[in-house]
């Protein structure tokens, strides 16, 4: 029978007392006060909703989030900045409905002042717009000793294997962009009459100014970029990666064309360029007016009584009807009565005299005002 002496029971008795005294969740109470503690590493987020009641500090919720690759590359202040707005969204519906302004505490001391910050990024204005909504200070907090927190931002599972998950600082890397199965020479500069030659004395071991093949890929480069074939789907898709990369955001022709010529190399490549971007659907619908502004919608005055104010117009190119072509058509702006009268489209500023007075001045009078409408042939 085992019988433990008293190091293994003294071991035992404060492994007991850590269990039954360490703070474990709660039910929330919307008027106790409240701290959301934040903390974020390279690869994931943490954060801990906790209550202080008589009994101390007890934890209500906690949650960790694993990073998305666009967020990898965020400055130290911005990662940190994005564990508090991902715990608030997270727990939203709970901290709008507090009776008293709530705690975040931080490590990071510059986050104290954002919300006051006069100078911000596109990203920060729309961060600080949500944080708006929220009764809450931002305090630093050194989390040196907050093991909890990072159990839930350092955990295992979200670091990377080696070459996962990696984002370059430079995205326009071709060894990233640029399948080896595309572009290889063997495939399609056999008939590339531009190249075949080239190529065919780069594998003789001969040197061609400014041509070489790269011993591992086995890439044919002009310089430091890569020979594109003369292949339209080919030379389509490295131009996509470089235009619509949502880290370039849809570049004009000119910066396209310089991010492309950085790493490619293609004949008649400016023209190819220029007609794609000017194609490009969402480039037509983001990009700046700059025409001229339209003038202000005036509308024509209400009338007081019938038949005082008329618009008068045209409908032309017609079937040939009992000799007319043309409808003269009058309305009245105050009762929308409209008269059609059947005429002919080389009517004459007389004959129009004529056929107003026959039908609209002899039963109606004489009206103050007469809009006409441009008449066009359409």
């Amino acid at each position: 029978m085992f019988s433990p002496n008293e190091e293994a029971l003294s071991q035992f008795h404060q492994l007991k007392e850590a269990f039954t005294t360490a703070p474990f969740h709660h039910s929330s109470n919307p008027s106790l006060p409240t701290i959301v503690e934040t903390d974020a590493s390279n690869y994931a987020l943490g954060a801990v909703l906790s209550q202080v009641s008589d009994s101390g500090k007890h934890p209500i919720a906690l949650e960790s989030h694993k990073r998305i690759p666009a967020e990898l590359n965020y400055e130290i202040h911005e990662k940190e900045l994005l564990g508090i707005v991902w715990a608030l969204k997270r727990w939203r519906a709970f901290l709008l409905s507090l009776s008293s302004p709530f705690k975040v505490l931080t490590n990071h001391s510059s986050l104290q002042y954002f919300m006051y910050s006069k100078v911000l990024t596109h990203r920060q204005a729309r961060w600080a717009e949500f944080l708006s909504e929220f009764h809450f200070s931002i305090t630093y907090f050194p989390l040196r000793l907050a093991t909890l927190l990072d159990a839930l931002s350092r955990w295992e599972d979200v670091y990377p294997e080696r070459g996962e998950d990696f984002i370059s600082k430079n995205p326009m890397n071709f060894q990233q962009l640029i399948k080896q199965d595309e572009v290889q020479p063997s495939r399609y500069f056999a008939q590339d009459y531009q190249y075949r030659s080239i190529l065919q004395e780069l594998v003789k071991g001969k040197s061609i100014q400014d041509y070489s093949l790269d011993s591992s890929s086995q890439l044919l480069l002009f310089k430091d970029q890569v020979v594109v074939p003369n292949e339209p789907t080919i030379q389509l898709s490295n131009l996509q990666k470089c235009h619509d990369s949502p880290l370039d955001g849809h570049p004009g022709q000119e910066r396209t064309l310089k991010l492309v010529k950085r790493d490619f190399h293609w004949s008649r490549m400016t023209q190819f360029v220029k007609d794609y971007v000017s194609s490009c659907q969402q480039c037509s619908r983001n990009k700046n007016i700059h025409d001229k502004k339209f003038g202000l919608l005036k509308p024509l005055p209400i009338p007081n009584c019938p038949w005082i104010c008329l618009s008068m117009d045209f409908i032309t190119q017609l079937p040939l009807s009992n000799s007319f072509d043309s409808i003269l058509v009058i309305v009245d702006r105050f009762s929308n009565m409209v008269v059609f009268i059947p005429t002919m489209s080389s009517i004459t500023s007389l004959d129009l005299a004529h056929l107003f007075i026959k039908n609209i001045f002899s039963k109606h009078g004489l009206p103050s005002s007469i809009k006409l409408i441009d008449r066009q042939r359409g």
